[in-house]
């Protein structure tokens, strides 16, 4: 499938670059998968717009400050003394996988220094552009580096400023990890979390660390050419057992954000073909790099809440393989006609 097909023009003042306040005020546009019917409705008509018994998963992965100034070190290179970025990804054992700018002043065996004196040497440069950089430290004292000295990587098409980096974050957010925020969840306040609740409609919470290909539009001409980027998830074993018994009784199961939607359609899938892998009430935790494109068959997810995506990307994909890709594009320029925000902090769609 042609990857152009997910492609739109956007008026780049269309592009938010700071939350709608106060958040519930976001404008939201509910389509209607079945008929394609569009209607313009605002964040904060949710609880009316969700029925009593309805679940909705959020991802409660927490942004932590991956983008780290080092410095080149040591006497017997030419670069000693440059500036490089160093874009943390994720732990891998006892290295870290990142991204590094400029990766050409870096070979292996180089060493960096940060700004309070540790030292990380590079072990070694994949072709994807990444490299393994070890700190010689434990993760979790890398991660308290980072929440030091790092910066909040707000996506390319914001321009950073102190008020947006701070507000880059879910109220919900609590497993650290990930190096963009799961966007569809910054509408959702503790009092609207806590109107819906009173609304009879339960809330579950499961972990995908997004990764940097969340920022990445796709180069392949084609869906099917599409290196998908790896990404570790957990669907713990309350989440289990609560979406089990919404399906076994009938209620429906929202999926907040294309990430925590990833989580579980791999988590389902993982049912299917490696039951093995689950805990014994249902529980998983790995990674995947799960590409949900036309055709997919969603066995978990009834609804979605999502903002509005870069063209051409491996989330619009998402969302027109949920609810196809002739209306999602059609409800993107009703979108761009009437005034909508889109991007990280921009408004969202209900789609069920």
């Amino acid at each position: 499938m042609e990857t152009s097909l997910f492609d739109y023009p956007l008026p780049p003042e269309r592009i938010a670059q700071k939350p709608m306040e106060p958040r519930e005020a976001a404008k939201l546009l509910v389509l209607d998968r079945k008929t394609g019917a569009v209607e313009d409705k605002h964040v904060g008509d949710l609880p009316s717009l969700l029925r009593k018994g309805d679940l909705l998963v959020f991802n409660d992965s927490k942004v932590f400050k991956a983008r780290l100034t080092a410095e080149i070190y040591g006497m017997h290179t030419r670069e000693a003394g440059k500036k490089v970025e160093i874009f943390l990804l994720r732990p891998e054992g006892s290295l870290w996988l990142a991204l590094a700018r400029p990766g050409k002043k870096l070979h292996v065996g180089c060493r960096v220094m940060f700004a309070d004196g540790s030292k990380a040497r590079i072990m070694g440069k994949r072709d994807d552009g990444t490299v393994d950089i070890d700190f010689g430290i434990h993760p979790d004292r890398v991660f308290d580096l980072a929440d030091q000295f790092g910066e909040v990587p707000v996506p390319p098409y914001v321009e950073p400023t102190a008020e947006n980096t701070s507000v880059y974050q879910t109220t919900y957010a609590k497993n650290v990890g990930s190096v963009a925020a799961p966007t569809a969840g910054f509408h959702f306040t503790n009092a609207l979390l806590e109107t819906i609740r009173n609304n009879g409609i339960e809330t579950a919470f499961v972990t995908l660390h997004v990764g940097v290909g969340t920022f990445r539009p796709m180069k392949s001409e084609t869906l099917e050419e599409h290196d998908m980027h790896e990404e570790w998830a957990q669907v713990p074993e309350e989440t289990a057992v609560m979406i089990q018994k919404a399906k076994q009784e009938g209620r429906r199961v929202i999926v907040v954000g294309t990430t925590a939607m990833r989580a579980l359609e791999s988590w389902a899938k993982v049912q299917e073909i490696k039951p093995e892998l689950l805990g014994k009430n249902g529980e998983w935790s790995g990674f995947t790099n799960l590409f949900i494109t036309p055709g997919f068959e969603f066995k978990v997810a009834d609804g979605l809440i999502t903002n509005f995506h870069l063209p051409k990307s491996t989330l619009i994909v998402l969302v027109s393989s949920f609810a196809g890709r002739e209306q999602v594009m059609h409800a993107y320029q009703h979108a761009i006609e009437n005034d909508y925000r889109f991007y990280s902090f921009g408004d969202t769609m209900l789609i069920t």
